[in-house]
């Protein structure tokens, strides 16, 4: 039986000794990759003097557009069935691929999988907190507080694309978590319960440091996810009860902060919304 083609993508801005160690771990994978794609985001060191070593990697390079463009422009060039991405500062142990695909083909009414993960911050070795707890099936209600699926440990069938869309380029930040409420709201997901990544964090360059109150960018997923229709009436009110719950956090921030404007947005948000609800 022939072995599904499965492609690599992987984005970077910057890191060329970052991205050098998640390249290697991939090569390294007991079940090699059909294609390895980087693209390299407007790097300004010698991320593509790095890159360019390894003849079995393909390298494209854009101008800067962040990285849900740099994640699209890789789906563009891939060729695979299977799609798998893996940010710059993290890495794969050696039997992520395999493992991963061997569950799916043993599962082949699924077409989303992600796996367990090991997280290094500054160094050191840390515990994920409960609220980051894993589940399988349909995990839509679970995905809606965080972004439970980390985007270096997921594979998808390339087919997944052509109904939820890709990458949200206009969200600088969180553009995985809206990613995930679509996907999820659609397809349930496998996971694997392995610790099959390295997430890497704490580093100054990590999109989740440059802006206060991420739960901004959850939001306007949130609404998204609410005005595009096709959620069920349960998901549709579970996603209306965090919008306002994450809402009511961000106004009483702004309002904190000196910033009216904003508050009174999310309150206004907060009572549209509310009458959405059963009494």
């Amino acid at each position: 039986m022939k072995q599904p083609i499965v492609s690599v993508i992987i984005p970077t801005f910057n890191r060329r000794d970052f991205v050098k160690e998640a390249i290697e771990s991939v090569l390294r994978q007991d079940l090699p990759a059909h294609e390895v794609i980087v693209i390299d985001d407007g790097s300004t060191d010698d991320t593509e003097v790095i890159i360019r070593y390894y003849d079995n990697v393909a390298y494209y390079c854009q101008e800067n557009r962040g990285i849900s463009r740099a994640r699209n422009h890789g789906l563009s060039r891939a060729r695979g069935e299977y799609i798998a991405f893996l940010d710059s500062d993290d890495l794969w142990m050696p039997n992520k691929l395999s493992e991963q695909l061997r569950e799916m083909e043993k599962n082949p009414d699924l077409k989303v999988s992600y796996t367990d993960e090991v997280w290094i911050r500054n160094g050191v070795r840390v515990n994920p907190r409960k609220k980051h707890q894993k589940y399988s099936g349909w995990i839509f209600e679970r995905c809606l507080p965080l972004c439970i699926i980390s985007p270096s440990s997921v594979m998808l069938k390339r087919e997944v694309f052509g109904t939820v869309g890709t990458f949200d380029e206009n969200l600088p930040v969180c553009e995985d978590y809206d990613l995930w409420l679509r996907v999820s709201a659609r397809f349930p997901i496998l996971f694997i319960d392995q610790k099959l990544i390295v997430k890497r964090g704490g580093h100054e360059d990590q999109l989740s440091h440059r802006f206060w109150g991420n739960d901004r960018f959850r939001v306007q997923a949130l609404v998204k996810s609410i005005q595009e229709g096709g959620l069920p009436e349960r998901q549709k009110q579970a996603a209306i009860r965090e919008l306002i719950r994450k809402s009511a956090i961000l106004e009483n921030g702004f309002r904190k902060r000196g910033n009216s404007g904003e508050a009174d947005r999310y309150r206004c948000l907060i009572e549209r919304y509310a009458f959405d609800l059963p009494s």
